[in-house]
This record gives C-alpha cells, sequence and structure tokens, in this order.
C-alpha cells in the first residue's frame, strides 16, 4: 500500500473527501518526520513507536575495489510495532 491507496482507504473509513484525507495523512507523515528530526519518539498507543536510532562510525568495504572506507555516524528513524498491532497480525 502506497500513500495514496492509503489516504483512499482513510477517505472511506472517515467519510472525508479524498483531498482531505491525503492532506491529513501528509499531516500526520510530516508532524512524525519533523519530530524525529528534534529528536522526540512518536508513541501511538495500540500501533507502534517511531523513534530515532544513532549508529556510530565504522569501517566499510567497497564492494567493487576491496578498499577500506569510513562510514560517518549517522542517525536512522526506527518503528517498532506495539503490542496490538503484533497481536492483530497473528
Amino acid at each position: 500500500m502506497n500513500k495514496t491507496q492509503l489516504a483512499e482507504v482513510v477517505a472511506l473509513k472517515t467519510g472525508l473527501k479524498k483531498k482531505e484525507a491525503e492532506a491529513a495523512v501528509n499531516a500526520m507523515t510530516e508532524a512524525v518526520a519533523e519530530a524525529l528530526k528534534a529528536g522526540d519518539k512518536v508513541q501511538i498507543i495500540g500501533f507502534g513507536t517511531f523513534d530515532v536510532k544513532e549508529c556510530a562510525a565504522r569501517e566499510g568495504r567497497n564492494p567493487r575495489t576491496g578498499e577500506t572506507i569510513k562510514i560517518a555516524a549517522s542517525k536512522r528513524p526506527v518503528f517498532s510495532a506495539g503490542s496490538a498491532l503484533k497481536n492483530s497480525i497473528n
């Protein structure tokens, strides 16, 4: 399912117009991204938690040349599913 399909489902389930549902989905994803950029955790009870994980600098290898390269430290978004979501899938 992509963002457009998600907006269509939101429109069907809420009675919103398709454009309104698309705006709501966009607003939600932007709000989560802004919170993560600020270093906050986003927890949606019954669904899951969005958080930022810090990855340390490390050495890697260029697969073409085999040369050792340095990979800089970075941050990456992670999602942990909540127990209600896990139970609904199983």
